[in-house]
């Protein structure tokens, strides 16, 4: 209930700056209020309105939304400011909410008040208003009880809400109304703008292809450019370098926004957003993606394989993982090529996750880059947004601390990096240092299996344990259940002689169409120095030209005072 009335209460409250005038054509009057917590009023804090010239002005000059009641039209104005453009909603009297009206009376400031009722919502709105005095209006635009009434007390849901406090006539003011400078447009476009205003976007690709094409030539090994997006590794991965919006602080959330369709690709194919960080690390996968995969530092498994770039270094980082999704088998370029009665496809398959915890603010560039892995020339089409939201505390002392330290999603496929097929002979293991000023050390750690036949770990239950020193700290058998919810993202997948589908089945912590969310492990119990992560999984063994392989990676994460 206290957060209901808040809400309401943040749209209208005001501070007051208004600059002098020397009309004095007609009386200006400021009503003030304070607010009433669990049936008491508190001393703390009040906000308030002026009416002068038959308009209510709700909103102080530099909010960015404002609102207004214009009695003189019969009609309530909300105008915003987006992009140095003025917006404004209207929406007359007639179609606001109707009140029930009941017997109640009540005396507030020596003014007999009656009482309505509105309902809004499922929140019951208790409104007691006067019609005694010149001034108009209401903190919330929305329950007037009649166009000659000034609304004295409000409570949401019989708890919390305002109560009238002084009402009194002031020195005239300059104040703007500036109705005719405003675009009108619909409500739904004006709650889109109150959105889009709030946070920051910036659009990394837009309909960027990302497919197989052996004569796409790699970007030069001196360009940086920013903004200009690179096809890398024979086209299934784009990459560019960023600038993060000037108002973003080091605190602020951090959203990935993808969508990604077909452009001819019928099969469901793993793809991984990430970042480098190549302040942090000279050496990483970029250099290698100009230049040449063998600058990579190498693992040998047990049977004698290589496995380029996975684990991190002194010298080396690997990518961080932003994102790990999956495509859809066919979405949009297979819609009308398989067309079922009541099997309405989507037209795109979008993904959005929250990557604060690893996404780096302080840095004033980026690079970003998508992998598809694929083998068709039409590949797939693809768009990714990341999203800025302001922090709720005004604490931003703290820095994050973002390590990755393993990736065996061969991003670099293409360009010939193996799969991470080694867990069947052995073990990843890597050094990692906890600093000494490190808090809220947690690992992220992401796991899909792979194997795409019967016997296919895709298709199989599989352990996965996390060690840390020889002493387990993890462990769980990554699985999804839910593949069937994502159908009508699949139109390319076989349909089976028992009525399910392909993209039915259950996985190994994926489904055709949709993201995997990484697990969070709490490292608290590590002491600072340092320490041996080893990832222990129960791969399946080959069979014939089969062959099972995991893309798991993992980023330490923590905050440093």
């Amino acid at each position: 209930m206290k957060y209901v009335f808040l809400v309401l209460v943040s749209v209208f409250s005001i501070a007051i700056a208004y600059g002098e005038s020397n009309d004095k054509s007609s009386k200006t009057f400021k009503i003030e209020y304070k607010y009433i917590r669990n049936g008491k009023v508190s001393d703390n804090g009040n906000y308030g309105f002026i009416f002068k010239d038959g308009i209510a002005f709700l909103s102080g000059k530099d909010d960015k939304i404002r609102s207004f009641i214009d009695y003189n039209k019969r009609q309530n104005v909300n105008i915003i400011s987006y992009k140095d453009e003025l917006y404004k909603k209207v929406k007359h009297f007639d179609s606001l909410i109707n009140p029930d009206f009941g017997d109640k009376t009540e005396n507030i400031l020596g003014y007999k008040c009656n009482y309505a009722s509105f309902n809004y919502f499922s929140n019951k709105i208790e409104v007691w208003y006067t019609i005694e005095t010149e001034a108009k209006g209401s903190p919330y635009s929305s329950y007037l009880p009649n166009e000659n009434s000034l609304v004295m007390k409000v409570l949401v849901n019989g708890g919390s809400g305002i109560i009238a406090d002084t009402i009194y006539a002031i020195q005239d003011q300059k104040i703007i109304f500036p109705e005719n400078r405003a675009k009108e447009i619909s409500d739904s476009e004006f709650e889109e703008l109150k959105i889009l205003s709030r946070y920051k976007s910036l659009t990394v690709f837009d309909n960027d292809t990302i497919n197989f094409d052996p004569s796409i030539k790699k970007g030069d090994a001196t360009d940086t450019s920013t903004n200009v997006c690179y096809h890398f590794s024979k086209g299934s991965i784009i990459m560019k370098k960023i600038v993060l919006p000037e108002e973003v602080e080091n605190d602020w959330g951090v959203f990935a926004k993808l969508s990604c369709k077909s452009n001819g690709d019928a099969y469901d194919r793993t793809g991984s957003v990430f970042m480098i960080n190549p302040d942090k690390s000279k050496n990483n996968i970029l250099n290698a993606l100009r230049d040449s995969i063998d600058q990579l530092p190498v693992f040998t498994d047990n049977n004698g394989k290589n496995y380029q770039g996975i684990i991190a270094s002194n010298n080396y980082e690997p990518p961080v993982e932003l994102m790990r999704f999956f495509t859809t088998f066919g979405v949009n370029h297979f819609n009308s090529l398989r067309e079922i009665n009541n099997y309405p496809w989507e037209k795109v398959a979008e993904y959005k996750q929250d990557i604060s915890t690893i996404m780096p603010l302080e840095n004033d560039t980026l690079w970003v880059g998508v992998f598809i892995g694929n083998y068709d020339k039409g590949g797939h089409i693809v768009s990714l947004e990341l999203d800025f939201y302001p922090s709720y505390s005004d604490n931003d002392s703290t820095q994050k601390y973002i390590k990755p330290l393993f990736n065996t999603v061969n991003i670099m496929e293409m360009s010939g990096q193996n799969y991470g097929r080694f867990f069947n002979n052995d073990t990843l293991r890597v050094e990692i240092e906890i600093p000494e000023n490190l808090q809220n050390p947690q690992l992220i750690y992401t796991s899909t299996g792979h194997g795409g036949w019967g016997n296919g770990d895709e298709f199989n239950q599989t352990l996965n344990e996390i060690f840390v020193d020889g002493k387990s700290v993890f462990s769980i058998i990554p699985w999804r259940t839910d593949c069937a919810t994502y159908r009508m993202l699949n139109p390319a997948s076989g349909n089976f002689s028992n009525g399910m589908s392909s993209s039915d089945l259950s996985r190994s912590n994926w489904c055709p169409g949709t993201l995997t969310p990484p697990y969070i492990i709490n490292l608290d119990d590590v002491t600072p120095g340092k320490h041996k992560i080893e990832i222990v999984i129960n791969q399946g063994p080959d069979e014939g030209n089969s062959f099972n392989h995991w893309s798991v990676s993992g980023v330490l994460i923590g905050d440093i005072k």
